[in-house]
């Protein structure tokens, strides 16, 4: 395991001055200590079109743990051929190790931890980009690729599991301090959770126990794979956001059992579907003319007519899913990371006090990169960041905020209200 600090292989070196705060205290990760208590969340980076590191993959990591952010989750990283979203993301193989191996160092030299975020997208992999069929718990089809999931096999599972070993090995030699293991918004081990897609008569289906079986097996093979000296987490779906999906209830018992088996130094809660409601996880407008513009020509006109229906739009506030998450916290001792409308210091810090461990921000660094930074030297505590979600489909382009990166075409944004008393947007130079 690499350390961001040569001086101190603990505590990372930061240039941020220290508060009274509890979220800029050293906090401990199975074995690490973060400098703080900020990850940044996962966020599909777009920079790596032909699936390797790029320079621009690079400098967007490295501005973040410059922003004073304690870690920086590398998305998303496909630890098989057809689990890959599209042929741009980065597939974990021995020759991707050399560039993911320049990214921790860089993301090392500004003092953070480097987190990977690895998986395997399972019915939300576009087949037809990666030439690969994709797996699901049933046959299914899949509008991303216009073909047909395969119904897993146990071949298949037995497979995966081997693939998420091997990858996870490959990420530690690539400098990773801890893994994160994608067990939310439909992807593979997601959509075996969902009683709406798993209607397997199998062990890995009808009950929760079995449908819980796989992304357990999983996790257990990566902790046994990586052993003690980085740590391992889970990113994992508390409801999928439509009729038939995970429900709370079954989540808990998820998170309990994950909790039992003493694999995972920590879970980060989310919610909601990339097949069926992806905008449950990022409430706020829904930028549905942006997205059919990254549409081949010919899905176009029938996203013109269904995606209203499938992107929603949902009223933002701060920390909207503290009350879901919370229903965790009461149940659970181990640690937990809160995520989703954390753009606010005041939002983190209730996070904090309302006993989760770490706050996980994602739109609020995108288009702030120094807002760690300005919380703790006390000249800053929001976000400009506005919630349009026009960051969205930058992600198949090059991730950017087009608030302080437009591009020629596009739309003029409007202010909501509630962002009235924002600060005035700065350039982010990511």
């Amino acid at each position: 395991m690499s350390s961001p600090s040569d001086a101190d292989p603990e505590i990372a070196p930061t240039e941020v001055d220290r508060s009274s705060s509890k979220l800029f205290e050293p906090a401990r990760l199975g074995p690490l200590t973060l400098r703080n208590r900020v990850i940044k969340a996962a966020t599909f980076e777009g920079m790596s079109p032909d699936g390797v590191v790029t320079d621009d993959l690079i400098a967007f990591h490295t501005r973040v743990a410059a922003g004073g952010a304690a870690m920086s989750t590398v998305a998303y990283l496909s630890i098989a051929p057809e689990g890959r979203t599209d042929s741009g993301c980065i597939l974990v193989v021995p020759d991707a190790v050399e560039g993911l191996r320049r990214l921790t160092d860089a993301i090392h030299a500004r003092g953070a931890f480097a987190q990977a975020q690895v998986g395997h997208a399972g019915p939300v992999a576009n087949a037809s980009s990666n030439k690969a069929r994709s797996l699901a718990p049933r046959r299914m089809f899949n509008p991303l690729g216009m073909r047909f999931a395969k119904a897993a096999n146990e071949h298949d599972i037995t497979r995966v599991t081997s693939d998420y070993e091997r990858g996870a090995k490959l990420c530690v030699e690539a400098g990773f301090d801890s893994l994160e293991i994608h067990i939310g918004h439909n992807y593979l081990l997601s959509s075996f959770l969902s009683p709406k897609l798993n209607r397997r008569t199998d062990r890995w289906g009808g009950s929760i126990e079995n449908r819980a079986r796989f992304a357990r097996q999983v996790v257990t093979a990566v902790r046994s794979a990586v052993g003690g000296d980085v740590a391992v987490t889970a990113k994992l779906n508390m409801v999928d956001g439509y009729r038939g999906g995970l429900t709370i209830e079954d989540s808990l018992q998820v998170a309990a059992m994950l909790e039992a088996d003493g694999a995972l130094d920590a879970l980060e809660l989310t919610a909601g579907s990339s097949l069926a409601n992806p905008m449950y996880l990022f409430k706020g407008a829904a930028p549905t003319a942006e997205f059919r513009a990254t549409l081949p020509w010919y899905l176009r006109g029938g996203f013109r007519l269904v995606g209203g229906k499938l992107l929603h739009t949902y009223p933002y506030q701060e920390a909207y899913f503290l009350d879901q998450a919370a229903r965790f916290r009461e149940s659970l001792d181990m640690p937990l990371v809160l995520l989703g409308g954390i753009s606010e210091l005041a939002t983190a810090e209730r996070g904090l006090a309302a006993g989760f461990d770490f706050i996980a921000m994602a739109r609020a660094i995108l288009h702030h990169p120094d807002i760690v930074n300005e919380w703790a030297h006390g000249t800053g505590t929001i976000s400009g960041c506005i919630h349009c979600n026009r960051c969205m489909p930058t992600i198949y382009t090059g991730t950017r905020c087009p608030l302080v990166d437009p591009h020629p075409g596009d739309r003029p944004i409007p202010s909501p209200p509630w962002a009235a008393n924002r600060p005035a947007s700065r350039p982010a130079n990511l």
